[in-house]
């Protein structure tokens, strides 16, 4: 008969535990390797979040609060509900940033198209570069609320934004003598809000297809969205797990969001807003599935292959007056909302200039 197997020597099982020991070693140390490299590129960012007491407003500043109010209060009290359902005031919206824009000293550019039998407009000013026209720095915002609010904070504030720098640079250009490197490009989009969030009806998806279709090289959109509200209350700032164990729980300051392809530019905001600015920022490139990191007119330049930003406050995390009725002027931090758009104007200010 056949002799049973002979038991494995003790040498050739201390040696299988030391190769997987080995194995396990490397996989641990692969995966840490991976989230280093995940937390240095798309959660670390660049310079540090401002802390302390906030300086007060300069006279410069003190200017842009009373400018951002004014406009707020015109499209959320004066105006009201912008949206198609309530069309005429989505036109006398539209109408009203136009004219501040021809006010600045800009050409407008309307580009209608027709949404069930009525015409909506996405409104186009620029600067044309000066030495690299054909690259372009978009800033834009959505002008329309929510059917069920007049959205002085979704999007009035990021409408005001948008019209604050737009004259700012506006004024800039005779001041210098020069215009920038880069094209600049201020657009007010229509349609954000449901029903035409992410359909082909949404006024920044109408308007990154074209600019597709017209092979245009967008190198940097910056979507200004929901800016007016903070709070240093504990535990006031929420997020989607599990992001709330690597970000602050006070609602006390402006986020700059990306999607993992736009990481370069998450951190070349971030950077830069964190030189000139006074007042606490977070950044992060996150995969675009996660809830809020494509609530915006960026998520349509995404679509399109551009790289492109939210500047928020991080609008339902934060804000309890989310599309609601009194999402109202009163519910908003001016002197906050001068201070990040300063230092937005920064922002803007080195994209455009395309250092060498």
């Amino acid at each position: 008969m056949d002799e049973p197997l002979a038991a494995p020597r003790p040498a050739a099982r201390r040696s299988g535990k030391r190769r997987l020991l080995w194995w396990a070693a490397g996989l641990t140390g692969g995966l840490g390797l991976i989230v280093w490299a995940v937390w240095r590129t798309c959660i670390a960012m660049p310079g540090e979040s401002y802390s302390g007491n906030l300086p007060g407003l300069d006279p410069e500043q003190l200017s842009l609060r009373d400018e951002l109010k004014r406009d707020v209060e015109h499209l959320a009290l004066k105006i009201g509900v912008r949206h198609v359902r309530r069309y005429p005031a989505l036109v006398e919206a539209a109408k009203y940033v136009a004219g501040q824009f021809e006010a600045a000293g800009y050409q407008v550019e309307r580009q209608e198209f027709d949404v069930g039998g009525l015409l909506c407009t996405n409104l186009v000013t620029e600067i044309r570069g000066a030495s690299r026209p054909e690259e372009i720095v978009v800033v834009g915002a959505h002008y329309d609320s929510v059917i069920t609010g007049p959205g002085a904070n979704d999007n009035a504030s990021g409408t005001a934004a948008v019209l604050a720098l737009a004259r700012r640079f506006a004024r800039e250009q005779p001041e210098n003598g020069k215009r920038p490197a880069r094209t600049l490009r201020f657009v007010a989009f229509t349609n954000e809000e449901q029903p035409f969030f992410r359909s082909l009806d949404m006024g920044s998806w109408t308007y990154a297809r074209r600019c597709r279709r017209n092979k245009e090289n967008v190198v940097a959109m910056l979507s200004v969205e929901t800016i007016g509200y903070y709070s240093d209350a504990p535990l006031s700032q929420h997020y989607p797990a599990p992001f709330g164990a690597l970000y602050p729980s006070e609602a006390n300051f402006i986020g700059v969001i990306g999607d993992v392809g736009s990481r370069v530019l998450v951190r070349q905001v971030v950077d830069a807003f964190r030189r000139h600015a006074q007042f606490p920022s977070e950044g992060g490139a996150i995969p675009a599935k996660v809830d809020g990191v494509g609530w915006s007119d960026h998520w349509a330049f995404w679509q399109e292959g551009y790289p492109a930003v939210m500047i928020t406050d991080t609008a339902p995390f934060r804000y309890p007056y989310y599309h609601r009725p009194d999402d109202t002027p009163d519910k908003l931090n001016f002197d906050h909302m001068a201070r990040v758009v300063s230092g937005l104007q920064a922002v803007v200010g080195e994209l455009v200039a395309a250092p060498e």
